[in-house]
């Protein structure tokens, strides 16, 4: 494609082709008759989902599993005032909702999708997902 700016004679010319073309269907189209409510345009684009249901799933999820997401362990959460944040030093202890021993809250970009429990492997914190949410639960949640 040519980097120049398409100027408005362009635009006016590509719109008096295309209404030339229109027109000129119209003229060799014969008259169909009048339906009532929205008319669905068949055959001006190609179809995009192959005739196999298996490749057309395996392929449409192909094309996303590399794509990166969020993921975040809650602990707990808590609001505090502004004046109480500024006054938060080393050694501060900032009370959460969550209680001790209760399942750790696992979210993808801010949705929640799972529960576990935290782990330490190798010197690394983890967790091992005690429940996972189904796509239901997650519709009901979200209802609230």
């Amino acid at each position: 494609m040519s980097d120049e700016p398409v100027s408005m004679d362009d635009w006016a010319a590509a719109m008096a082709e295309q209404q030339e073309s229109t027109d000129s269907d119209h003229e060799s189209a014969p008259a169909e008759p009048a339906q009532s409510g929205p008319t669905l345009a068949t055959g001006l684009f190609q179809e995009l989902a192959p005739s196999d249901p298996i490749t057309a799933a395996g392929g449409n999820l192909d094309m996303i599993l590399d794509i990166p997401v969020n993921m975040t362990v809650e602990l707990g959460r808590t609001k505090i005032a502004i004046r109480n944040l500024l006054q938060l030093a080393q050694g501060s202890v900032v009370e959460l909702d969550g209680m001790a021993g209760e399942p750790m809250d696992v979210l993808v970009n801010g949705c929640l999708i799972a529960q576990g429990e935290v782990v330490v492997v190798n010197d690394k914190f983890g967790i091992r997902l005690t429940d996972i949410i189904t796509p239901a639960e997650r519709l009901r949640r979200l209802q609230k």
